[in-house]
């Protein structure tokens, strides 16, 4: 009862504890309002949400939304074709279901890793098509949130198990082992994602043979993978750190093998750990795939300069699409950040 109580005290001492602290209150409040007024009037009081592009030039101070009843599903799919997109928005649903039962702790069984080899394999087929009487449609149509989406969660899929092979094998009693592992971290970590990208896009197709070239976007997702992956043992071998010595030793002297220590003791503690920059990581990832745009993919900001771009009806409205894209990013990195903390507790919670 002390804390709830001292709660609004706390609060009321911050804002209005002194004369210097009430000024700075009474100024704050009053920008916000005059803020939101003014984002409320163009915004919603101003504001056009017909697709009438006549009637957003026509209007001065206020939002064309219009460009986003418009131009929606050049947004969300980029260039799929038109009258197949319903492909891209069932594999968007299932992929995202899948990631979302994968979220449940509960799920966490022996049955969830066959579910999600079924979920990818028709991801890929209803993208893909050229089977069970689907149109072909190359990776280079692919974009859109379903690039974003499957680059993302399929790309930190992959890296997770090479984050926790080169964390442990950082931690390694065997010198070349720790030191291939040391180096490849540091050496990634050393450079930015957009030169992994260009470097998978461009210059790796010129060292396989010729007549061979795997599609772009596999290249894409393989840098992103291991780029992801160096940045992901770095926070899992913190939690590994976290972890006291002390247990390992013990459960050895009781007779348990270096592998299950790690597996069984050691592992679930550090990733209890580090679930906050795991969920950091997480989200870096999810708006890092808005660079794939330098290499001829385009996700969703890519999709959205795709579907502008060209329109010269369209075009002056770029700041209202934007907006649009932003609301998605801001919905999924909070999503993602309510449930780490969700997750987190519960982890704390249990024994």
């Amino acid at each position: 009862m002390r804390n709830v109580a001292q709660g609004p005290i706390a609060w009321r001492s911050e804002l209005w504890g002194s004369p210097l602290r009430a000024l700075a209150t009474v100024l704050l409040i009053a920008l916000l309002v005059w803020g939101g007024f003014h984002v409320i009037e163009w915004g919603v009081v101003h504001a056009v949400f017909r697709p009438d592009a006549e009637a957003c030039r026509a209007v001065q101070h206020g939002a064309c939304w219009g460009v986003v009843a418009e131009k929606w599903r050049p947004m969300l799919f980029g260039r799929f074709p038109y009258e197949e997109q319903w492909r891209p928005a069932i594999a968007v649903v299932v992929l995202s279901a899948i990631t979302v039962l994968s979220a449940w702790p509960r799920s966490w069984r022996w049955w969830l890793v066959p579910l999600w080899v079924v979920a990818l394999l028709l991801f890929v087929l209803l993208m893909r098509g050229g089977v069970a009487g689907l149109s072909h449609v190359p990776t280079s149509r692919w974009g859109g949130l379903p690039l974003t989406i499957g680059l993302a969660v399929v790309g930190l899929a992959l890296a997770f198990p090479l984050a926790l092979l080169l964390a442990l094998g950082r931690r390694s009693g065997w010198p070349v082992v720790r030191t291939l592992s040391a180096s490849y971290i540091e050496l990634v970590r050393g450079v930015p994602l957009i030169s992994v990208l260009f470097m998978a896009s461009f210059l790796l197709p010129l060292l396989w043979p010729a007549g061979w070239q795997p599609d772009v976007l596999v290249r894409v997702l393989a840098g992103l993978t291991l780029f992801v992956a160096a940045y992901l043992a770095e926070i899992i071998r913190g939690g590994l750190q976290a972890v006291p010595r002390e247990q390992t030793e013990v459960a050895m002297a009781l007779g348990f093998g270096r592998w299950p220590v790690q597996r069984d003791i050691v592992l679930p503690q550090a990733l209890r750990l580090v679930v906050p920059a795991l969920t950091n990581s997480v989200v870096g990832t999810l708006k890092d795939t808005s660079l794939v745009t330098v290499v001829g993919l385009f996700e969703l900001t890519g999709a959205l300069g795709l579907a502008l771009g060209g329109d010269p009806t369209w075009r002056p409205f770029y700041l209202e699409g934007y907006l649009f894209i932003a609301a998605m990013y801001w919905v999924l990195c909070f999503g993602l950040s309510r449930y780490s903390v969700w997750l987190e507790k519960r982890l704390s919670a249990a024994p």
